[in-house]
């Protein structure tokens, strides 16, 4: 014989379930972008096909809930949305605003690529730059950035910034790379001095030459503080001359900084090498390449290191 103590808790179990169910349904179908969604698309459900979804319906008021209330929801980054699929209401989770500017900054920073540069750069804001007595190498920087982006396959002249120590020159050409990286194009920004120390050790591993590939082939380049290292003979022809010389025949986009004038670079530090010997022809053969690559602009202002 049937336990009637246990069907009866069985048949109240059972009708509580569906209570609390039934109020589940009825608050989801309350919700105000529910019952626009319902409205919008009356003429492609049956009340069958709303029933049929009801959890769905509930888990989209649910995981807005907590969306609302800051609680953690199975796909963050992520709010719902709902759609149809085979007369079926399904819930659809899409990225957020926040999520989509995550990204896009790390696709920024990707973009451009750096070779020991200070993390300080990835801060450089064209809008930031100081242009106190230097209105005409900001708007050069901006005439750049319009044609290049207007034209990325013709050669665009790059810019030879030179100044003193802390006077921006770091910053604008971070700047300039990180406007170029919010519009999808790639530039690579190398510490020349510290890249000469590199390459120098990688002449024991025997992989000079894929470090330079690198380096010549980058979309846009910016070599940083040229003029600042002990320059060999070997550093100034098989290194800077290889990779200027592979970008003025590709007509590659190539900008500078130096404490030194274009003059001074020549004379002071491609003439002379590490050695004391005078070699005014190669620095010549170097100074053609840099003058076909870059437009000389002097940046002068405070030093804002000691600030």
């Amino acid at each position: 014989m049937e336990n009637v103590g246990k069907v009866l808790q069985e048949k109240m179990r059972t009708t509580d379930m569906r209570q609390r169910y039934q109020k589940l349904v009825t608050k989801a179908l309350a919700d105000p972008d529910v019952k626009t969604f319902l409205q919008a698309h009356r003429a492609e459900l049956t009340q069958e096909d709303i029933e049929r979804s009801a959890s769905k319906l509930y888990e989209y008021v649910k995981i807005k809930e907590n969306i609302a209330q800051g609680k953690e929801i199975p796909m963050p980054g992520y709010s719902p949305s709902l759609m149809i699929s085979q007369h079926r209401i399904e819930v659809n989770y899409v990225p957020t605003a926040e999520l989509l500017a995550q990204r896009e900054q790390l696709a920024r920073q990707t973009r451009v690529r750096t070779i020991n540069m200070p993390k300080s750069i990835r801060r450089a804001r064209i809008e930031d730059y100081d242009q106190t007595k230097r209105q005409d190498v900001l708007m050069a920087a901006l005439a750049f950035i319009d044609a290049y982006q207007e034209q990325p396959q013709e050669f665009h002249k790059g810019m030879y910034l030179q100044g003193k120590f802390g006077v921006g020159k770091t910053f604008l050409l971070a700047a300039i790379a990180n406007e170029l990286a919010a519009n999808g194009f790639k530039s690579t920004l190398v510490h020349f001095p510290s890249f000469a120390v590199e390459i120098k050790s990688a002449i024991g591993e025997n992989n000079t030459k894929q470090l330079i590939d690198e380096i010549k082939k980058a979309p846009v380049l910016m070599l940083d503080d040229i003029g600042a290292e002990q320059l060999s003979s070997w550093l100034r022809d098989d290194v800077l001359g290889v990779i200027l010389q592979y970008r003025m025949q590709e007509e590659l986009p190539t900008f500078f900084s130096s404490n030194l004038a274009m003059a001074q670079l020549e004379s002071e530090y491609l003439t002379v090498n590490n050695r004391g010997e005078a070699e005014p022809v190669k620095a010549r053969r170097i100074m053609e390449r840099i003058r076909f690559l870059a437009s000389e602009y002097l940046v002068e202002g405070p030093n804002r290191r000691q600030k």
